[in-house]
Order: structure tokens, then C-alpha cells, then sequence
């Protein structure tokens, strides 16, 4: 199996860790993971911020660099819905437009081998426990994108419960969304900053060290928020908690 590691911009910027820990993990895992250097942009941020046409060029780049892959896997749930979700939408109002441009055919074929990283370890290898150590209290997130587009469920809950001396804790309010919604936290910046506090608030509420979730969008609003309540708890993306091994432990 040929497998390509969608890092994307966000985690490329400022967050690269998470992509060594996806390489990490999935190479102890017996996967072969190239990561193409031509990547961009999947072309969320125009999409989302209503630049549809603008955002098309990145998405065929995105079918160009990813094509010859068996699957394409991503640490961002919000960059994995917008190939799985939004580019079947992108290549349909093409064509009714009357463009013959062919962009649905041109992204048909990667969008179902697009994987979130929890659904690939769960879905594709079938497995839950992945060797993982990491002996804190940590409670999970699921971001809206994970939650409602990918439809994640228990996924990163079963790979959360198998890694050895993890305390999992429930986060109350977890289907509640932590207000960044990407534009919308500069929009809307007063009430993003006040659902980003009530999830900080359930979050210490459990008492965990840890709050992990499956996005580093939605880490890094967590995590400011965090920092400025002063609260003495850490936001790690999941995949950083799943690729710690005892003789390899995260910091």
C-alpha cells in the first residue's frame, strides 16, 4: 500500500511534531509513508470564505499530487472534510455550471482514499492498540469537522482507551463546538472567545493534565485560551499522544 501523508498548512506552519508523530506511528505500524513535497493548500480557507471558484486549483492540485496514492492521510479532520465533503460539492457545481472543465472526474477518484488519521489506524489497518504509552489524565475533544463531516465516533476514543497508562477522562459539553470555526474567530471574535472559555472550563473541570483532539486548529484556540485563563493544562494532537512509546516517550 502506497501511502501519502497529507500534513497540511496549519500543521506545516506551526505544528510540524504532529506530522513526525504521524510518521512516526504509521511507520511502526509497518505502513511505507511518503510525504510529496508539492503539497499546498487543500483550499479550505478559500472555500469556506466564500472564494469557491479560487479554491478549484487547489483542489485539482490536490488530486495531482495525491492521485497516484492507495490513501492519502491526514492529521486534520477539518482539511480530511473538506477533501471527503466539500471537493464532491466543488466538482458538482462545476458541472452545473455547464463548465467542461471535467473537475468532478478529476477529484472523484481521492476523495474516498482521504483518510483522518483515527479512521485510517481504526478503519483501514484495523487496529486500536497501537503500542502507545503516555501516563497522563487526558480528556478528548471532538472537533465539529470530526464530529459531524467525518462522523469519527468512537474511533479516537478506542485508540485513546488501548495506550497503556493513559487515564481517559469524558469532557463534558464534548459535542459542543470551542469557537474557532476558522474565519469565523476573527468575524466573531467576542463570541469565539466565549465559547473557547466555556470549553476550557468543562475541560479543567475533569481534573486532566491533557486535553487532546484530532485538529490543531481547534488546539491552538483551545490552547490560547488555556494560556490566558492560566489554567496549567497542555492541548497535544492525538496522533502526538499515539505515537509515544515507553522508550520513546513525548514530552
Amino acid at each position: 500500500m502506497r501511502v501519502a501523508l497529507f500534513l497540511t498548512c496549519v500543521n506545516d506552519t506551526l505544528y510540524p511534531d504532529t506530522g513526525r508523530a504521524v510518521v512516526k506511528l504509521l511507520t511502526r505500524l509497518g505502513v511505507d509513508v511518503d510525504f510529496p513535497a508539492a503539497q499546498t493548500c487543500c483550499g479550505q480557507a478559500h472555500y469556506n470564505t466564500g472564494y469557491r471558484h479560487e479554491a478549484e486549483p487547489l483542489a485539482r492540485h490536490f488530486a495531482d499530487v495525491f492521485g497516484g496514492y492507495d490513501a492519502v492521510v491526514t492529521p486534520s479532520g477539518s482539511c480530511g472534510a473538506m477533501v471527503r465533503e466539500l471537493y464532491p460539492r466543488m466538482g458538482e457545481r462545476a458541472r452545473s455550471e455547464g463548465r467542461g472543465d471535467g473537475l468532478a472526474a478529476v477529484l472523484a477518484p481521492v476523495v474516498p482514499k482521504t483518510y483522518e488519521l483515527t479512521e485510517f489506524l481504526v478503519d483501514v489497518l484495523e487496529v486500536t492498540d497501537v503500542g502507545a504509552y503516555y501516563p497522563h489524565r487526558v480528556t478528548y475533544h471532538p472537533t465539529c469537522h470530526g464530529l459531524r463531516s467525518l462522523g469519527l465516533g468512537e474511533r479516537p476514543l478506542r485508540l485513546l482507551r488501548a495506550v497503556k497508562e493513559l487515564e481517559l477522562v469524558e469532557l463534558p459539553g464534548a459535542d459542543e463546538c470551542c469557537g474557532f470555526g476558522g474565519t469565523f474567530a476573527l468575524k466573531n471574535a467576542d463570541v469565539s472567545a466565549a465559547m473557547g472559555a466555556d470549553k476550557v472550563r468543562n475541560a479543567e473541570s475533569t481534573g486532566a493534565e491533557v486535553l487532546c483532539a484530532a485538529d490543531n486548529s481547534c488546539l491552538m484556540h483551545i490552547g490560547g485560551t488555556m494560556s490566558r485563563l492560566r489554567t496549567g493544562m497542555r492541548p497535544v494532537h492525538i496522533a502526538e499522544i499515539l505515537a509515544s512509546t515507553e522508550e520513546d516517550p513525548a514530552v
